[in-house]
């Protein structure tokens, strides 16, 4: 059994609005930046579609309540029929010095106490996808939602995964399935693996699509054997 680090009532933090102007600015560039290769969160940023959140430490479980309603609300707002590309950004100020197995655990903590905070409000999990992170057709839900998770953070093996802070950036898996029903998905996904590949000089080894294999090994960006679980315990809803 994992162990899992959810919310405390008098363990909270606020971050100053400048500390937060901050933060946010210096992801918007590393967005911006040319080496990023993610041309969906570019698109997202320049059309106004990518929500940011600011948290405080993403080993502590300061704000999951507020991640967890902000993320409910993102859900709720998206549009299936939009032709627009939005995405959901949880930025978190430290720390900094996380090794990957440490961001690792830290990242599927914040999942965990997230999908606690949905049983005990009585929010059944997608049924879209499945809730075994050994499934192929797993995916994150939060609110009802389904959610395919990029973990970014200063220690990543990945260039494209190494942002200054932690962070977490939430797509919609509904949007997904929507690029992949106009073609728009495996021209994105051509792009991107090839941008990542030039910048990194290799392709991904966990790289997968959507069916082959569980998402699930590829949210933290740590590369994994084959016997790797998701540190992550699916419950049922609470009945109301």
């Amino acid at each position: 059994m994992p162990a899992y680090q959810c919310i405390r009532q008098d363990d909270r933090a606020v971050a100053s609005s400048a500390d937060e102007s901050d933060l946010q600015s210096r992801f918007q560039a590393f967005i911006k930046d040319v080496q990023f290769p993610c041309v969906g969160a570019k698109s997202a940023l320049v059309q106004d579609q990518l929500t940011l959140f600011q948290g405080g430490d993403i080993d502590r479980p300061s704000h999951d309540v507020e991640l967890h309603t902000a993320l409910h609300e993102f859900g709720d707002s998206l549009e299936p029929d939009s032709p627009l590309v939005q995405s959901f950004a949880a930025l978190f100020e430290g720390p900094r010095n996380l090794s990957e197995a440490e961001f690792e655990t830290a990242l599927w903590n914040r999942l965990q106490c997230l999908h606690n905070l949905d049983v005990v409000s009585g929010e059944s999990w997608n049924e879209q996808t499945s809730r075994d992170p050994d499934s192929a057709h797993f995916s994150m839900s939060v609110g009802g939602h389904a959610f395919f998770i990029i973990g970014l953070h200063p220690n990543a093996s990945r260039p494209a995964r190494r942002f200054d802070t932690p962070a977490m950036v939430f797509n919609s898996h509904a949007q997904f399935e929507r690029l992949r029903e106009d073609g728009r998905f495996d021209k994105m996904k051509k792009v991107i693996r090839e941008r990542d590949a030039a910048i990194a000089g290799d392709v991904n080894p966990m790289i997968a699509d959507y069916g082959d294999g569980s998402e699930a090994r590829q949210y933290s960006g740590r590369q994994v054997g084959s016997d790797w679980q998701a540190p992550f315990e699916p419950k049922k809803t609470k009945p109301g």
